[in-house]
């Protein structure tokens, strides 16, 4: 569809893309990786037309449409959301203006007969058909629904733009974006400003909706679960595996050292013939072989290592002074701007040690608790922080709070107290920031170097309850997989706010709901709360009706899974093969969680008569056979809430 060739890119004579040529095809989902500089962004800048390239072309038939969502733009602030986000539909204008002046054409015509008569009857059909598959007849209904599966409620649609922020405003655009249904989507770092459920509906939607897409995102849960092949762009050239992106560090590594045996031999044969050479110059006899040799050596095509990432970032927390039982107790806490109630009666208590996540939609108050914590705004309610309790905190915002023009050595220097100052060069470095780049000045940073600036600063002084507000931002995955691991290393408690699942599993053992105006507690990981979630969410899905009749209807009388739709009949829509076919795919996933829960009923239930035998014939003194029989039943419980939940969803999709 799209074709890349022979492309090359230099800047200041330094070469970023080196003759590369690739195709697009229909239907690939493809994620642009490499490291920091790599050119990932400068090659979708390429593709969209923005940049040119130094030599090469990008070929692109006349009937492809190619959208294009960058990291940063700018935006105009004078529509409401609504008006705003209607312009992804002007392209469809444009089409029926061309058709009524094709149509007009025709009327005058009378040379029924000739070619060109002909020609202009093919084109008017071609027409046709082109508005049929993109003009929707409910284009209201694909834009509320839109807007909705990224975060915004009905209540925001005829707000000024000017009103939201940037984050807010970037989705706005991106609604813009999958709206207009291009050939090609090119996104760059589409999750920077969006939440956890918001993600999952972008995910879904590029599964089951977008044609082609290329995409750059440090969310590797993200990119795994949305992209069928992976192109790594490396020392300006690239490398194209046609898997996912887990599969393709799989594949990498192998590559990798792959070069590096090939390498090393011929490093030893050149070695050898050097030495040959060197030994022979100066002996008649063996002129003729030195020669041959040299000969041999200028042929070599020589082998270059792929650029193999040394440096080490080498993150640790201090130890954690030690505080009270419980660092934070909070009952009853609520929290209002004016008439708006962020969230009310948010009670819970975070034990010593332990470490959780705040989730949900932007919005909901995830931050605002963290400042009801920090005690920098006020509320209702008690928030009792425990006793010894020493903060450290890592603002959403914090990187950009850095003073430009400071040195990245002289941010540190300037809170540095005691023995720490002797060794702010060792600390920056250990922090990749070593040598040369240790006098560079903040405002040439990139916002991955900002963020781990102002890690530093969070490292200076010892605390025993870290609050960590989006740290993930702008940081590559090998920087967020050392950061995680430090984070569980820590033996104090801590609060992350984030939206990244891959950096959340595995770390918190409880997860925080935001949304409604409540706080919700739930027990277990990121991945535990998000199934909790899904089934919900299809559930509730699946029983409302309309937008106005969505909080009465009762579920018996449900029928309409869309929320975007009236509904005036009580027979149920016929649905298209496509429709059917993806509906006949959930049913079958449905299916398949009530079958792995059944069997994982029956396996419980056969453990928990095992160790009841075990009892009742005294085979066992263990103690611990009392903690996994009461484990064991708990699990069942769970187990069995899990099967009760996918039954219940698998008969609803049965129905509908």
């Amino acid at each position: 569809m799209i074709s890349i060739n022979a492309l090359s890119v230099e800047f200041s004579a330094k070469s970023l893309f080196d003759n590369i040529s690739y195709v697009i095809n229909d239907k690939d989902k493809i994620a642009l990786v490499g490291k920091n500089g790599a050119g990932k962004s400068t090659m979708l800048k390429i593709i969209a037309g923005l940049q040119q390239p130094t030599s090469g072309a990008v070929a692109i038939p006349s009937d492809v449409t190619v959208g294009y969502l960058p990291q940063h733009m700018i935006t105009t602030d004078e529509l409401t959301v609504v008006e705003e986000v209607r312009k992804a539909f002007s392209h469809i204008d444009g089409m029926h203006r061309e058709l009524d002046r094709l149509n007009a054409q025709l009327a005058e015509r009378t040379d029924y007969e000739s070619e060109s008569y002909h020609k202009l009857i093919e084109e008017m059909t071609s027409l046709s058909d082109r508005i049929a598959m993109q003009a929707s007849d409910n284009c209201e209904a694909e834009m509320e629904k839109t807007l909705m599966g990224l975060g915004f409620v009905r209540a925001d649609f005829n707000r000024q733009t000017s009103e939201f922020s940037g984050g807010w405003r970037m989705r706005i655009e991106l609604a813009k974006l999958l709206l207009a249904k291009p050939d090609v989507l090119l996104l760059d770092e589409p999750t920077n400003h969006l939440d956890i459920e918001s993600i999952q509906w972008l995910e879904n939607f590029l599964i089951t909706k977008a044609k082609a897409v290329v995409l750059v995102s440090h969310d590797r849960a993200f990119i795994d679960n949305v992209t069928n092949r992976t192109i790594e762009i490396s020392l300006g050239k690239i490398y194209d595996y046609s898997v996912n992106y887990s599969k393709y560090v799989e594949l990498r590594k192998e590559r990798i050292e792959q070069q590096m045996r090939a390498y090393a031999n011929q490093q030893k044969q050149i070695a050898d013939t050097e030495a040959f050479i060197e030994r022979f110059r100066y002996k008649a006899t063996k002129a003729v072989q030195v020669q041959s040799r040299m000969k041999q050596l200028a042929k070599i095509d020589r082998i270059e290592v792929d650029e193999v990432d040394t440096s080490h970032l080498n993150l640790r927390f201090p130890p954690a002074p030690r505080s009270g039982d419980y660092p934070v107790i909070a009952d009853e806490v609520g929290k209002t701007y004016g008439s708006h109630q962020v969230f009310d009666h948010a009670t819970f208590t975070i034990k010593r040690g332990e470490k959780v996540a705040f989730v949900g939609k932007n919005g909901e108050g995830k931050s605002t608790l963290v400042k009801c914590i920090m005690g920098e705004i006020p509320f209702t309610g008690s928030l009792k922080i425990g006793h010894n309790v020493k903060i450290g905190y890592f603002a959403q915002n914090q990187a950009s709070l850095l003073d430009e023009t400071l040195t990245v050595f002289d941010t540190i220097d300037r809170v540095a107290v005691g023995d720490i100052r002797t060794k702010i060069r060792d600390l920056l470095g250990a922090f990749m920031f070593g040598g040369e780049a240790s006098d560079k000045k903040v405002k040439v940073l990139s916002g991955g170097e900002r963020t781990r600036l102002a890690m530093i600063k969070l490292l200076l002084q010892p605390v025993n309850l870290l609050i960590l507000d989006e740290p993930t931002n702008h940081l590559d995955m090998k920087t967020k997989d050392i950061l995680k691991q430090a984070i569980k290393d820590f033996d104090g408690t801590v609060i992350v706010v984030s939206h990244d699942r891959e950096f959340l599993d595995g770390l918190v053992e409880k997860v925080y709901e935001f949304g409604g105006g409540k706080v919700t507690e739930c027990l277990g990981g990121i991945y535990d709360f998000l199934e909790k979630k899904k089934l919900e969410s299809l559930r509730e899905l699946e029983l409302t009706k309309s937008p106005t009749s969505a909080k009465t209807e009762k579920p018996a009388a449900a029928s309409n899974p869309s929320p975007a739709t009236d509904s005036k009949s009580d027979s149920k829509p016929r649905r298209s093969f496509a429709e059917q076919r993806e509906h006949d795919k959930i049913v079958r996933r449905a299916r398949k969680k009530v079958e792995d829960a059944e069997a994982e009923i029956a396996r419980l239930e056969a453990e928990v008569k095992a160790i009841e035998d075990q009892l009742a014939t005294g085979a066992t003194s263990d103690p611990e056979i009392y903690t996994r029989h009461s484990e064991t039943n708990k699990a069942l419980e769970n187990a069995m809430s899990v099967w009760e939940l996918a039954s219940m969803e698998l008969e609803e999709l049965q129905q509908s």
